[in-house]
């Protein structure tokens, strides 16, 4: 079976700082993101969020650590991790959550075991 909730050394894949993507992203591998992305990250690794990286848009993964800006839904498998540089402003679904002194969070958090990668839902949030 595959261990759970260990740190991912190597990063697969790379949007550099001063790099904008416009469009959805999926990969079988980790990520990094130290750029801007508008659109939906699908990763069936870790997906890090650099402290000058900002998503807005929909993070689907195993495990993420963000130290920058998202703006968008946060569906973890096993364990996500907020930084103290990071600000997180929507709905978060995981397993495990760290929010480090400093780190800023605005939305929902659900929490507890899945057996699987977590599927969007319709939001039926109120304004």
């Amino acid at each position: 079976m595959a261990k759970s909730y260990e740190p991912e050394t190597k990063l697969h894949n790379l949007i550099g700082s001063g790099t904008k993507i416009i469009g959805n992203i999926e990969t079988t591998e980790s990520i990094r993101i130290d750029g801007e992305i508008e659109g939906n990250i699908a990763s069936k690794g870790k997906v890090v969020i650099g402290a000058k990286g900002k998503v807005k848009g929909e993070v689907n993964c195993l495990n993420s650590e963000i130290e920058g800006a998202l703006e968008g839904k946060v569906m973890v498998k096993e364990l996500l991790s907020l930084k103290a540089t990071s600000k997180l402003v929507g709905d978060i679904e995981t397993s495990k959550l760290t929010i480090e002194p400093g780190a800023v969070f605005t939305g929902k958090c659900q929490m507890g075991g899945s057996s699987g990668m977590v599927e969007p839902q319709a939001n039926s949030a109120k304004k």
